[in-house]
């Protein structure tokens, strides 16, 4: 009887923190007990662990058996620590040689019949794990496509305890896990049941969609039902490239730790689009939980896009919890127990009715709001919230006539893609030595030093910063916008032509 240690990792957020794992089988009255701030998901690992390791023919040590979780005072959560107990314990035993268990990193939930489960948040533990260096990270098999995605650590996947313990004990290496046999170099995919071509009618707003996808702003549309809002927006993530492998491994590990990534798909290689119903809380929208904090829909939307449609029938605090990270990039959840950071750089597109009735009064029809109720309706848009909104689109009814002269100008999402895909690139070679990757995430002390328009160009926003109708924000913002503009139009720099544009779609809603 002796101590044996080995490792695992905890999570905090979409970060992962080593945790050592330590047993002590030793005399005393029999039992288990374990120490670390376990909740009740790992307390209950007492009697899993002692199931799976009977029913895998393996003995239970008949003495006192201490398991301490270091560090104490991190709090423990979750059943991934499953797999790294019942090897620390079969280490103290004697079972398994404890100097073949010090070094591996564990990770999985035990079944009672000795099969090893799936758990949520693999890829950011594997991430964790890869800061020691060359490591080696024990997973379950339905987790290795998930876990391989990190480079420079081997996998090993395992099926059941007594594959684990068999390899343990006779130290023949399993066949690990290469990244080639699951996931392949990421391809530019548009899905064919979304296509812009499908949006007639609407030319000004399908530019401002094609803006908002080249320089990665914020958009707000406002109009009648039936005009296409959900369509424009539902048909966005179909012009944004495909995402770099830093940021397809971000998005993945937040939607590992969510429990959300799709069916066989390891790698989330494309942006996400999530669109929350209007009763959502302000915990499903920012994230949150009473014992496990989880992401919420500006996390999953990270380098993405959230779509709020009928913005105004959400509650005014969930939209205005918005703003700190439209701002920031992130956002941290309080909780008693301690803080977490999620990150939430996404593109924010809003729909909305102008009034509750939503009658559109340009094709003769009678609104039934009064001006009062119209102001409160919109009103749940906060002025600071639209402060943050870079672009403003006002989508009317089209007659049967413009639909038809329309159609010969609608292109389809693989021709716009290809536009914004070049714009990227321009700005990217720009930015290219900073942090940023796009005209969107620039911060506001660079857009008036390095990257700040000619004086003519600037006369026409400076002259609204004077006049009162543009804030200093809103300033940051049209710049931005210039800078996208002439992206896609193939400029060095915004001309008047492109700040008027830009201050144009920030005003169109007033």
């Amino acid at each position: 009887m002796a101590v044996a240690r080995t490792r695992s990792v905890a999570l905090v957020g979409v970060a992962g923190r080593t945790v050592e794992v330590e047993a002590d089988v030793g005399n005393g009255l029999a039992g288990i007990h374990l120490i670390g701030l376990p909740d009740t998901a790992l307390s209950e690992a007492r009697d899993r662990v002692r199931s799976a390791m009977v029913n895998s023919n393996y003995p239970w040590p008949d003495a006192r058996i201490i398991v301490s979780l270091f560090p104490a005072s991190l709090p423990k959560r979750g059943s991934q620590f499953d797999l790294a107990i019942a090897v620390a314990i079969l280490g103290a035993a004697g079972v398994v040689p404890a100097e073949r268990i010090a070094e591996p990193f564990f990770l999985g939930e035990l079944g009672l019949d000795g099969r090893i489960r799936a758990v949520r948040g693999v890829l950011p533990s594997v991430l964790g794990a890869a800061k020691h260096g060359d490591v080696t990270v024990v997973v379950p098999s339905g987790n290795s496509a998930e876990a391989v995605l990190v480079p420079d650590v081997k996998v090993i996947p395992v099926a059941d305890l007594r594959q684990l313990v068999e390899w343990l004990r006779k130290g023949d290496e399993p066949p690990s896990v290469e990244l080639e046999e699951y996931a392949e170099p990421p391809k530019s995919t548009v899905s064919p049941d979304v296509d812009l071509a499908d949006v007639v009618g609407q030319p000004v707003a399908r530019r401002a969609l094609e803006v908002c996808a080249a320089g990665g702003h914020n958009l707000w549309m406002l109009g009648p039902p039936g005009t296409g809002k959900t369509m424009l927006a539902e048909r966005l993530p179909t012009l944004l490239p495909d995402l770099e492998l830093d940021h397809a491994l971000e998005v993945t590990a937040i939607h590992s730790v969510a429990g959300a990534l799709p069916p066989n798909a390891p790698m989330m290689s494309r942006p996400p689009f999530v669109s929350p119903h209007h009763t959502a809380t302000a915990a499903a929208i920012i994230g949150g939980g009473s014992t496990i904090v989880r992401p919420g829909a500006v996390s999953l939307a990270h380098r993405g896009v959230l779509f709020m449609d009928e913005a105004p029938e959400f509650p005014r605090h969930v939209l205005d919890a918005l703003r700190q990270p439209l701002e920031s990039g992130r956002v941290t959840v309080s909780r008693s127990a301690g803080s977490v950071t999620f990150p939430a750089r996404f593109m924010l597109i809003l729909a909305a009715n102008p009034c509750p009735c939503a009658q559109a009064e340009d094709q003769g029809e009678t609104c039934k709001c009064s001006p009062t109720i119209r102001r409160r309706y919109l009103g749940r848009l906060s002025g600071p919230l639209l402060d943050r909104i870079d672009m403003k689109v006002t989508v009317a009814r089209s007659s049967r006539r413009e639909l038809l002269a329309d159609r010969q100008f609608v292109e389809t999402s693989k021709t716009v893609a290809e536009r914004v895909l070049v714009a990227r690139e321009r700005a990217a070679k720009r930015l290219a030595g900073t942090p940023w990757r796009s005209n969107a995430e620039v911060p506001s002390s660079l857009l008036h030093a390095d990257y700040r328009p000619s004086d003519e160009a600037m006369h026409p926003m400076t002259a609204c910063l004077d006049a009162g109708t543009l804030t200093a924000r809103g300033l940051d913002r049209v710049v931005r916008v210039a800078w996208t503009l002439a992206d896609l139009a193939d400029k060095d720099t915004p001309g008047q032509d492109e700040t008027n544009t830009a201050l144009g779609f920030w005003l169109g809603v007033r």
